[in-house]
């Protein structure tokens, strides 16, 4: 029996001595990747092997978010556990200009991480670590690089938000990307990366240390190996996973992470190593100037620049061998400002001393709990984008608490709410069913902002939507109303692009819209209308013009026929609303509509 006690004693020694040791950390961001763009979390289009095994042998987070639909902000608060708002980065950098159509004017935000602010690095500088950046850095230029936020090693970091090539030279003619002045003809930056991180994890090998890995890729713009490529045989459709160069670009970025765990297993470092693995924001679904959108959300709503789940909620996987159980699923409610208090947590064991790491007012909150299986106190995660983003999303805000999200929009005050728990797609809006809910999460959302010094968007004073033509036309897209009601919403996926889900008859748009030299118009509608449901009777306004029309069954809701429907008087110069009204609503739906064409009448 002694003889067996002491064998078990000296097989335990050496894993309590390594459940002692300080573990490294590898963090590693991928830009643009949607939640649904990984085999384990859904998708059957896109090959990702790796990560696929490593969601096998760590824990993969179902309801894990971003702190902001777009990178710069995320990449701020995942630096610092901090929400960003609290360092006005609230865009990605320098942002997006103010233009006459818009109805509000964005605040000013910062063009760089401030230099007072803790970072993760510097955190863990202090505590002995060597400490490395691989890829996209997005959080300021000179006098803000890496280099002066705790990063001894900076490798393509720079202020820029897409890489200057995806092949090499790794250059244009703003810069080179640094650390990659030399490379080999036609090398992959993703691949260069894998190489990078694999050279810099064998060197210190022997150290702590911390890798934070944030891939340029799959951001756009879309470029991959042709060999990969020509693997994805199909034609590229809307409203589904299948654009060949976006699945190239996400199969090279699985084998760039299969790369540095296969590295960290050859050294035999993977025990005593966390590993994270998530996105900065969720995948690029709308068109942005190509002729087919990067990926498909589905079954989250929407993508990359809103507010809902398609935005917000993205990939998160840990792997910690002897920490986190493999195999190991939690829908416990996170975020990117968790990481810091969680590496942090990681990090402290077998320190005498824990050296002071910096301001104490984080957000973020440590996940270990989850690691071990236990629930974590229900906690409110908060978002505000007060920002028109290149991908057709308005200036808002969101709250999530427990099952429910609300969703504040800046313009009109408007406010939706979803269970997301029983509703993922964000298709049944509660604001009408649970009001007590909506208000306190209103209440809350507007006393968050209050208390991180959130800006908000101001009236934009030049304020010209919809500006006539100099042939006097005057073009409204649906992508520029405003919706009313309950369920009626645009829809700005490429094989929708319209006004759909007008299943309330009393739900109703409006459209701005300028007039230069006013007169008679002649009206056009683009309408689609699916089996069944035509007959619907829609009323036009302007001030006191009103005409109505039917709508007609086209066969399809995105099926469009272009109708002229009659004509109103528009006699004064300047900004008019139109009003789009359905008196009746005979079928499942009044219609979906496209836009509203007015033409001067001859």
């Amino acid at each position: 029996m002694r003889l067996l006690a002491l064998s078990a004693l000296l097989l335990f020694a050496p894993a309590a001595r390594a459940a002692e040791k300080q573990p490294n950390v590898v963090l590693i961001v991928i830009d643009d990747l949607g939640q649904r763009d990984l085999g384990c979390y859904g998708s059957a289009f896109y090959k990702t092997p790796n990560i696929d095994r490593m969601a096998k042998e760590g824990m993969r987070f179902t309801d894990f978010y971003a702190a902001c639909p777009v990178c710069s902000p995320t990449r701020a608060s995942i630096m610092t556990g901090r929400y960003p708002q609290r360092m006005n980065i609230t865009d990605w950098i320098p942002g997006r200009k103010d233009t006459p159509d818009a109805r509000l004017s964005r605040p000013a935000i910062r063009n760089e991480l401030p230099l007072e602010e803790t970072t993760i690095a510097t955190a863990l500088k202090k505590r002995g670590y060597v400490t490395a950046l691989m890829g996209k850095w997005h959080l300021g230029g000179k006098g803000f690089e890496p280099e002066k936020h705790g990063f001894d090693v900076n490798i393509a970091g720079d202020q820029t938000g897409t890489p200057r090539s995806y092949f090499s030279p790794f250059e244009n003619k703003q810069g080179k990307m640094p650390g990659l002045e030399k490379a080999e003809d036609g090398e992959y930056l993703t691949d260069r990366l894998a190489a990078e991180a694999e050279k810099f994890i064998e060197k210190n090998k022997d150290k702590r240390f911390f890798l934070y890995l944030p891939h340029y890729g799959v951001h756009t713009p879309l470029r991959a190996k042709q060999a990969i490529i020509d693997k994805y045989k199909v034609m590229p459709t809307h409203g589904k996973q299948s654009n060949p160069t976006y699945a190239a670009m996400v199969e090279s970025m699985d084998e760039a992470v299969g790369r540095v765990l296969k590295k960290l297993d050859e050294l035999k470092l993977s025990d005593n190593t966390l590993v994270i693995f998530t996105s900065d924001n969720g995948g690029l679904a709308t068109l942005e100037g190509m002729p087919f959108a990067p990926t498909y959300n589905a079954p989250l709503r929407e993508g990359k620049g809103y507010l809902y789940e398609g935005g917000i909620r993205v990939p998160c996987i840990m792997k910690w061998p002897g920490e986190i159980k493999a195999g190991a699923v939690t829908d416990e409610v996170a975020c990117s400002i968790d990481f810091f208090e969680t590496i942090l947590e990681a990090t402290r064991r077998g320190l005498k001393n824990d050296p002071e790491v910096g301001d104490k007012n984080r957000d973020g909150r440590s996940l270990m709990a989850i690691f071990h299986g236990e629930k974590m106190k229900e906690w409110p995660h908060f978002w505000h984008y007060p920002h028109y983003a290149n991908q057709g999303s308005r200036p808002g805000g969101a709250v999530r608490r427990g099952d429910y999200k609300l969703i504040e929009f800046y313009e009109d005050g408007r406010r939706e709410l979803f269970d997301v728990k029983k509703d993922i797609s964000e298709s049944r809006n509660l604001i009408v069913a649970n009001p007590v809910v909506a208000k306190e999460l209103a209440a809350e959302l507007d006393k968050w902002r209050k208390e991180v010094g959130a800006k908000m968007p101001t009236p934009n004073a030049d304020y010209k939507p919809n500006q006539q033509n100099k042939d006097g036309i005057i073009t409204m897209h649906s992508r520029t109303a405003l919706v009313n009601g309950v369920m009626l919403r645009f829809e700005p996926l490429p094989h929708k692009n319209t006004l759909g889900f007008w299943v309330n008859k009393d739900d109703y748009a409006t459209f701005d819209f300028t007039v230069e030299k006013g007169g008679a118009f002649t009206v056009e509608v683009l309408q689609g209308c699916g089996k069944g449901s035509g007959g619907s009777e829609v009323e036009l306004a302007v001030g006191a013009e009103k005409l109505t029309f039917t709508v007609k069954d086209t066969g399809g809701f995105q099926a469009f026929e272009a109708r002229e429907v009659g004509a109103l008087k528009v006699e004064k110069a300047g900004r008019h609303t139109m009003t789009v009204k359905a008196k009746t609503k005979p079928g499942a739906a009044v219609m979906d509509l496209r836009q509203i064409v007015l033409k001067p009448a001859k």
